[in-house]
């Protein structure tokens, strides 16, 4: 009588493991789709991001002016050595200027793309955010500041 009792309470227990094992599942996939039904969070500002965005920007920036600079400074004779330092930082600035003016808007502005459909829009943005329209002093991309992002790209 033994034997048959061991095997009716294994069935019975590996039954009740399996019930459990299902339920189980069936809890975890329902917890792990939660986070999905749940509204995103407004983006906050993280200064650590933000820190290192404008480290990175003043890298970028002492690399190509300064760098470049003297890098084609070191390929012209002493006596143009004045004139290419000039020419790089003016076209710095220039560049500068340009990408506030019209080439962040360019890159970012999405406005007039249409899904599916493959036209000048799918590579250039608009021109809607031109001179930086927009955007303001509390404006985030991801979680650093607009201007940071802007003036990060621009190095580039």
């Amino acid at each position: 009588m033994l034997p048959d009792t061991f095997h009716s309470f294994a069935g019975a227990l590996n039954m009740v493991n399996r019930l459990h094992g299902k339920s189980l599942t069936a809890l975890l996939a329902l917890g792990a789709l939660a986070p999905l039904a749940q509204a995103a969070d407004a983006p906050v500002l993280n200064t650590g991001s933000t820190a290192w965005m404008i480290t990175a920007a003043v890298l970028v920036l002492f690399m190509c002016l300064p760098g470049l600079a003297l890098f084609y400074g070191g390929l012209v004779r002493a006596k143009n050595m004045l004139s290419l330092f000039t020419q790089c930082f003016g076209i710095a600035g220039v560049v500068g200027v340009l990408w506030v003016i019209y080439g962040y808007s360019m890159v970012v502005d999405t406005s007039n793309m249409v899904e599916g459909q493959v036209s000048f829009n799918s590579f250039v943005g608009g021109l809607s955010r031109a001179f930086l329209a927009g955007m303001t002093p509390d404006s985030l991309v991801g979680d650093i500041p607009e201007g940071v992002f802007v003036t990060f790209q621009m190095t580039f």
